[in-house]
């Protein structure tokens, strides 16, 4: 098949007919839309419009010598029901091997001054220590280049031979003399050649376009040169925030586009015969990276490329928000069996990054040893490459129901909490757990209040003070779900009552009082006619569950089979991811379990909350990681979201200090997004998801920006924080601090 190149301003059509074996949800390009295809760039199948009813699509394109036909991107893993890593050839990272027959490698990245040798060596003792096996180190100019070659000798008269990194941003000549020393070099395709973006919309013909990657491949050639001399890997690194002006005007800052900078320097390599490279996919949106990656291994297939994939979700931020962004991105492709080496992240020390590295990097080891999945299965409306959210049908309020159900789950994600008898004894406390405005002691929803709550055992029928708390919040629309014998047994007016497949078949759910709204529990891996009975029953929504502690079974596998079951028999009921985590289960464990089992499937738009327990877990812990992950998921937004850099050698300011600093002023901002950048090598194009952004301009100096616009320049550093807060006010997304109750 011959390809072709498909500016972002074609017009494009969705498949909706599986039958062409394209899958649903598949970008195809209208053949009239073909007039300026050239080949090289932007590949998607071809279609002509049907006449006949109802199809979107009829037939592809023949194919013929020299023709336009291009090439559907289906396959983007080795298996869809189970995890398996893709098989890659092998990279040599000085004497670490990075590829699917060699562990998930875990690297980091120093924050000192790179012209400090001995603080940076210091730094890389500390990192290799805690257990890093790759360290990247910032290179900006010569004299950082010069340092490079102290630092790797100390390093090795130490016994340190940790291979080492050069960052190259802007710096062709700077990259070329430091692989004469450093075992890898990290090129970013946005600005290792093109000139600096000013992220402008510019007009490219065909002849223009091709000027420019000539330029490209005269600047990046005799790097990829001495890397052969020298026997140095490089990384062609990504970022979504970083695209050149000429990759931007074609495909915007997509998805789609990351991938085209990054081939364009893949194809210099082969041209060139060099092969010791990796690729990455760097976005702050998780959503994004994924989308990214997935577009780039599928392209590979197609082409039959094989080179590692090094993950990351770059500026992921600090703390929880920080680690679950990452298990979101990064554990959602480990899932699919992607990824050879990986980086979280953090506004944190380097050192602190490891810890939460090893655990990701463990749990795709094990899954892909394990080969969890579940029977083969045929997926046909999962949408891999774009988002496209499966949104169940919010409950609806039913004629003669003393109560109001719609609210018990949210629209744009809703959090689930378990309850104990025990919690039910002091109701404000329970209240405030639950995230309630309290006004004289009465429970009121607000922003981020529990949307429903699982009470496993309910209280005695004579125990007026405990229902009259679950009472109140059922009055408020909250729901009240409890297992079927205990509303056997002991009935509480307007609870939801759950159930398992088994209790369905068998009609034991017949016992309640008609009208009774169930919530049904499934693993998701059961035969298929056990899930018949999902045909005949009005459920309020269905709970994911399969036991966090299976060997065998993957939750992520088991969902998608169940979501195609639910999709081919048109069942549109709301799904809860419900994950119950054992006791004894670190936290960082159970934020990155959550962001990797539900993440994954949040942000293909699979479900519509999730619902985490964990025995031994403080309460407000689990509320707010349920949260995070919403959020992180680009779900229900609840809190300030906070774009945050990790401190590198060309930070211009203390990014941990001033991080802390604006979050503790405007972290009651939800729907807000800062970007808050230690310099300006991600800053403008990152922020393509922000609202405001505080980036160093200049030591001592901080730029403010709206979206990707620079409005305020060289603001002093003590006054730059409260520049911030008042350009929030000047475009009217500010409001006051609530005050304490």
């Amino acid at each position: 098949m011959a390809t072709g190149t498909v500016p972002a301003s074609f017009s494009a059509l969705k498949c909706r007919d599986s039958s062409l074996g394209f899958g649903a949800g598949m970008d195809f390009v209208r053949v009239s839309d073909l007039k300026r295809v050239k080949s090289g760039r932007a590949k998607f199948p071809v279609i002509r419009n049907s006449s006949g009813p109802g199809r979107d699509i009829a037939e592809l394109q023949p194919a013929s010598e020299g023709s336009p036909l291009l090439v559907p991107r289906q396959k983007y893993a080795e298996s869809l029901h189970n995890t398996v890593r893709r098989k890659t050839r092998t990279v040599m990272v000085g004497n670490v091997a990075i590829g699917s027959e060699h562990p998930i490698r875990i690297q980091t990245m120093t924050t000192n001054d790179t012209k400090d040798v001995a603080g940076t060596v210091e730094e890389v003792m500390r990192i290799a220590d805690k257990g890093a096996e790759i360290v990247r180190i910032t290179v900006q100019g010569k004299k950082e280049a010069d340092a490079c070659f102290e630092i790797k000798n100390s390093l090795v008269q130490k016994n340190y031979n940790i291979p080492l990194v050069a960052d190259i941003h802007f710096a062709p000549s700077v990259a070329l003399r430091v692989a004469e020393c450093f075992d890898k070099i990290r090129v970013n395709p946005g600005n290792f050649a093109d000139r600096r973006a000013q992220f402008e919309k510019l007009e490219y013909t065909e002849e223009d376009y091709e000027k420019e990657l000539e330029h490209i491949e005269q600047v990046f050639t005799p790097l990829v040169e001495k890397c052969k001399k020298y026997g140095r890997a490089m990384r062609i690194g990504t970022n979504h925030g970083s695209l050149s002006d000429r990759i931007m005007s074609y495909y915007g800052d997509s998805p789609r586009g990351m991938v085209e900078s990054a081939f364009e320097f893949a194809r210099i390599c082969r041209k060139l015969d060099f092969h010791n490279f990796v690729f990455s996919m760097k976005a702050s949106n998780p959503v994004v990276m994924v989308q990214a990656y997935r577009l780039l291994v599928a392209e590979m297939y197609v082409h039959g490329w094989d080179y590692p994939l090094h993950l990351g979700v770059t500026e992921a931020g600090e703390g929880e928000d920080g680690r679950m962004k990452s298990a979101i991105g990064i554990g959602t492709l480990l899932q699919d069996g992607l990824g050879d080496t990986i980086r979280v992240s953090l506004t944190e020390p380097p050192e602190e990054e490891i810890d939460p590295c090893r655990r990701l990097a463990n749990l795709g080891m094990r899954a892909a040893e394990l080969r969890q999945g579940v029977a083969p299965f045929e997926e046909k409306h999962r949408h891999y490459f774009d988002f496209q959210r499966r949104s169940g049908q919010l409950p609806i309020q039913k004629e003669g129901e003393e109560v109001d159900y719609r609210g018990v789950l949210h629209r744009d994600g809703s959090v689930l909490m378990s309850v104990s008898l025990d919690q039910l004894k002091v109701p404000e406390l329970l209240y405030r757990s639950l995230a309630a405005k309290l006004i004289v002691g009465m429970p009121f929803k607000d922003l981020a209040t529990v949307d429903s709550i699982l009470l496993r055992e309910l209280p005695p029928v004579d125990d007026a003070d405990a229902r009259l708390a679950l009472k109140r919040l059922i009055d408020i629309s909250m729901g009240v779900i409890t297992p079927l014998s205990e509303q056997l047994t002991k009935p509480l007016p307007n609870a939801m009552v759950m159930v398992n497949l088994k209790e369905l078949s068998t009609g034991a759910y017949k016992l309640l009082p008609q009208g009774t709204r169930l919530v049904v529990s499934v693993r998701g891996d059961e035969p298929l006619e056990e899930l018949e009975v999902l045909k005949s029953v009005d459920a309020t929504m269905l709970l994911h569950d399969l036991p966090y502690t299976e060997e065998k079974v993957s939750r992520v596998h088991a969902a998608r089979r169940l979501f195609e079951y639910l999709a081919d028999n048109s069942l549109n009921f709301p799904v809860i991811h419900h994950i119950q985590f054992p006791n004894g289960t670190h936290s960082d464990d159970l934020v990155i379990g959550a962001g990797t089992n539900a993440g994954a499937l949040l942000v293909d738009g699979l479900g519509d909350g999730v619902l985490l327990e964990a025995p031994d877990k403080d309460f407000d812990f689990l509320r707010n990681t349920s949260f995070n992950l919403l959020q992180g998921c680009r779900m229900r937004n609840t809190k300030t979201e906070y774009v945050s850099c990790p401190s590198c050698g060309r930070t211009l300011f203390d990014l941990q200090e001033i991080s802390a600093q604006i979050r503790e002023k405007t972290s009651h901002l939800p729907g807000v997004s800062i970007a808050i950048m230690g310099c300006i090598v991600n800053g403008p194009g990152e922020m393509a998801d922000a609202d405001f952004g505080y980036v160093g301009g200049a030591p001592g100096k901080i730029d403010l920006y709206v979206g990707k616009t620079v409005v305020k320049r060289g603001i002093e550093m003590e006054h730059a924080t409260d520049a911030l807060i008042d350009l929030i006010k000047e475009h009217g997304r500010w409001v006051d601090p609530p005050t304490e109750e």
